[in-house]
């Protein structure tokens, strides 16, 4: 890992295993708290670096690294898939959008800007001059997830360095390899070494101690609602920006395309085996066209090949770890013993679950109303765009939601009223550009990613008066 200006080992080992089969595909050290203080030690050195240093000379260093990404994006690509599982077609894209990540916050870095203020328009306010200047808070602290080990570490570290802060990056214990490979990546670009760190370890003691620190100023956060309310509560008085879970519905009503509909279900329900938070996970589908939508979607599940990530013509590849296949399968069990009925899929093997579809399923069943991270689509029938709307604001969640209509009544109703921070119309909910404002409403988190909005989480405003004569 990379800490305190060095690669260092250390005597504990973390082992990372391939999902797929099991292999260990490298080692890497296990944090202590005495890494953790030292680290923050150097950050403070490198947010100190930073702040001094030019927004061209920081787009110029963004812009190497994009380079160096694109260079790497099939080493990388590879590396993504044998730690984490995806399928390698998708891992090449996740590579290349890293290096979209990293392209559009080096253009952010050069427009870190305040605003003139109309203190004019103030009663009292006599021959004064007002206007803001954006600052970067400090030291950032990164903790990444599992399922995009290198494009949400590149959400992170591109704005923060853009903005002119420093940054820890701690991973995700199952993938910290191509975190540490974005890591080398920043060190050759010409960043100083103070300025980007990566420590790997247990988020439990690692993480923790990292984000209850003062020095911390900001913390970046993608993962699970629960981990993400633990890390508010530890945080104490620090900026926060938390990516949070979702179970997202998509709606289709009675005019959509159905041949367009199963297309988006397959790419947005079952990409990266269902891991992924803006997941298809709940269909609402009015009666009208329900029955013909299950009939349509039930054998393109069932034809779907699932298996060696690293095989070419594979759509899926395993889940991270064989506890959450089995989760999965349980909850597809439940909702069938229940009274759903299994149109597709249910079957595991180790981490490998095959693509699942679930019909007739009650919106208060698990598979439907928490967050399954799983390759299942659960079916239910509604009976109005009313309803449809109501029952896909029935969650404590609000990440993103679509629906599928050529009505545009419909459609902006549904923009209106549907509680999500990403709303797509005529494609599923899985579905985002680098650059865009990404984040959810109520318990899927608050603040924004995208460089452009994230550069602005991780900056902080001053207000400047000048009292002329």
């Amino acid at each position: 890992m990379f800490l305190a200006d060095q690669w260092v080992e250390r005597p504990e080992k973390i082992e990372v295993r391939n999902p797929f089969d099991g292999s260990v595909v490298d080692t890497v050290p296990r944090s202590s708290l005495a890494d953790v203080d030292s680290a923050l030690e150097t950050a403070r050195q490198g947010a100190d670096i930073m702040r001094r240093m030019d927004a061209y000379e920081r787009y110029q260093l963004l812009a190497k690294a994009t380079r160096l990404v694109e260079e790497r994006c099939e080493d990388l690509a590879r590396t993504i898939t044998l730690e984490e599982g995806k399928i390698i077609g998708e891992a090449r894209v996740e590579a290349s959008r890293a290096a979209q990540t990293l392209e559009a916050s080096a253009e952010e870095a050069k427009r870190v800007t305040g605003e003139m203020i109309p203190l004019g328009g103030a009663p009292g306010s006599g021959n004064r001059l007002g206007f803001t200047l954006r600052v970067p808070c400090g030291v950032v602290a990164a903790v990444t997830p599992f399922n995009f080990p290198l494009n949400l570490v590149a959400h992170k570290v591109g704005p923060a360095l853009a903005a002119g802060n420093s940054v820890i990056i701690k991973p995700a214990s199952d993938t910290p390899l191509s975190a540490l490979k974005l890591t080398e990546i920043m060190l050759e670009a010409g960043f100083p070494p103070p300025a980007v760190q990566c420590i790997t370890g247990g988020g439990g003691q690692i993480g923790r101690a990292l984000c209850a620190d003062r020095r911390v100023r900001k913390i970046t956060f993608t993962g699970s609602r629960d981990v993400g309310e633990d890390i508010c509560k530890t945080a104490g008085l620090k900026k926060v920006t938390m990516e949070l879970g979702s179970n997202a519905p998509l709606v289709v009503m009675p005019d959509a395309d159905l041949e367009k509909v199963c297309q988006a279900i397959l790419a947005t329900g079952y990409s990266n085996a269902g891991q992924v938070c803006i997941s298809a996970q709940r269909v609402l589908a009015l009666s009208d066209i329900y029955e013909e939508l299950g009939e349509a979607l039930s054998p393109k599940v069932e034809s779907m090949s699932f298996g060696d990530p690293l095989s070419d013509g594979i759509s899926m590849g395993p889940m991270i770890r064989e506890s959450d296949a089995e989760r999965v399968q349980s909850w597809v069990q439940e909702a069938v013993t229940g009274g759903a009925r299994l149109l597709a899929g249910g079957d595991r093997q180790g981490t490998l679950h095959s693509p699942t579809l679930v019909g007739d399923v009650d919106p208060a069943m698990r598979i439907s109303c928490e967050e399954l991270f799983g390759p299942a689509v659960a079916l239910s029938s509604c009976g109005s765009v009313d309803e449809a709307v109501r029952l896909a604001n029935d969650t404590h969640y609000g990440l993103s939601a679509a629906i599928f209509t050529e009505n545009l009544d419909w459609a902006m109703k549904f923009a209106r009223e549907v509680d999500s921070g990403n709303l797509h119309v005529n494609w599923g909910p899985q579905w985002r550009a680098d650059l865009m404002p990404y984040g959810g409403l109520k318990e899927s988190g608050f603040g924004k990613e995208g460089p452009k909005y994230a550069i602005q989480e991780m900056t902080e405003q001053k207000m400047v008066v000048l009292h002329l004569k």
